[in-house]
């Protein structure tokens, strides 16, 4: 990637930064921007409130463009799990319904699903791993007319897996069930195109692959999630006319913007909101090239030391997620420990080893890597 877009960002200038799978690095625009707008409410106090709300606006454009929906289907939360748990919660539950998702999902996408299952007895189904892989023609086997909601992470947190969006959703659509889709793990770092892929609902947050501050977590819905879930955490900004606060018998907002329930973090978003636009003027299609880039060195480079890749290389299965195991017994955290006092940062996950490398990661960084490596 251009090394101007490496400069922004100044964790690059000590560490071999590879844990954006993790909480990402931000870049020098977005915390300007977030110090400018607590300046603001410093100086002005709320002078310069309808700005506050342009901004969070122009933010969920740009996430609406990069995801290719609608700005009205994308409302802000707090974070991804508060969107699961939001969809699992506003669907109506009955005997005989049942959820199909993954064993190894992120917690976020678990145990909103888990505690349906609990209160009402649907039945959960988790399709297993295999060697680090979803099996789809398992997972889709899974499948069937009493499906509600099918539930899958884009790219998984423990192995990198990619799922192929478009295949599952299909499957899904061909049975009338929801494609629920935790979108974290990829939304910065891959092209989405979520019509096209079949998805119903998505949630993402942030603080990984957008750069971000934490706390702008994101929920959308496609028209035909919104007829079937109702909002049910709502405020004072979920109705159609919030500024009309003597009419409580008025409607909610007909849209995802039902969600945003009340006051958010207004400095937050304008750090998105460059953040956003940094990537966007990137090019997701580049972004991804680059990161291909990385991992395919990085996975290369590994072939002469003692790790196995667990995660996927199969095409259209691999991620911006390399998760490796040392053969000889050495643990993830210890790894992971041996990593950081040379200035390498990356993540034990379970007895696994997770790297992530983003657009402002380089080879030098990958070599760095290797070389350190106990």
């Amino acid at each position: 990637m251009n090394p101007a877009i490496r400069k922004l960002f100044k964790v690059t200038e000590k560490l071999a930064y590879l844990n954006s799978a993790a909480v990402s690095a931000i870049p020098s625009t977005a915390i300007e921007a977030v110090n400018l707008q607590l300046a603001d409410v410093a100086a002005h106090g709320t002078a310069h409130f309808s700005e506050w709300v342009a901004t969070k606006d122009r933010s969920r454009a740009l996430v609406a463009q990069m995801l290719k929906v609608r700005s009205e289907q994308v409302a802000f939360i707090r974070n991804t799990s508060d969107g699961v748990a939001s969809i699992a919660n506003g669907l109506s539950w009955k005997a005989g319904d049942n959820i199909v998702s993954f064993e190894r999902e992120f917690p976020a996408n678990f145990y909103a699903w888990r505690r349906v299952h609990d209160e009402f007895g649907v039945d959960l189904r988790l399709c297993p791993e295999r060697s680090g892989r979803i099996d789809l023609d398992e997972l889709i086997s899974m499948i069937d007319s009493n499906t509600k909601v099918v539930a899958l992470s884009a790219v998984q947190f423990a192995s990198g897996f990619r799922t192929d969006l478009e295949r599952v959703g299909r499957a899904a659509r061909a049975v009338d069930a929801l494609f629920c889709v935790d979108i974290i793990q990829g939304f910065g770092a891959m092209p989405f195109d979520l019509p096209a892929q079949f998805v119903d609902a998505a949630c993402g947050a942030s603080h990984k692959w957008l750069c971000a501050p934490e706390g702008c977590g994101m929920i959308y819905l496609s028209y035909r999630a919104r007829e079937r879930i109702k909002p049910t955490l709502v405020g004072w900004i979920s109705v159609g006319e919030p500024w009309d606060f003597e009419d409580r018998a008025q409607s909610f907002k007909p849209t995802a913007l039902a969600w945003e329930s009340g006051t958010g973090p207004a400095a937050l978003f304008y750090g998105l909101e460059q953040s956003l636009e940094l990537l966007r003027s990137a090019g997701a299609e580049n972004i991804q090239t680059h990161i291909a880039e990385l991992t395919d060195h990085l996975c290369d480079g590994l072939k002469r030391l003692d790790y196995d890749i667990i995660s996927s290389r199969l095409p259209g299965e691999s991620s911006a997620i390399v998760c490796i195991k040392h053969r000889k017994g050495l643990s993830s955290n210890q790894v992971a420990a041996h990593l950081e006092a040379d200035n390498v940062v990356v993540s034990p996950r379970g007895d696994r080893v997770r790297i992530a490398p983003h657009f402002y990661n380089n080879l030098e960084d990958v070599e760095r890597l290797l070389e350190c490596l106990p």
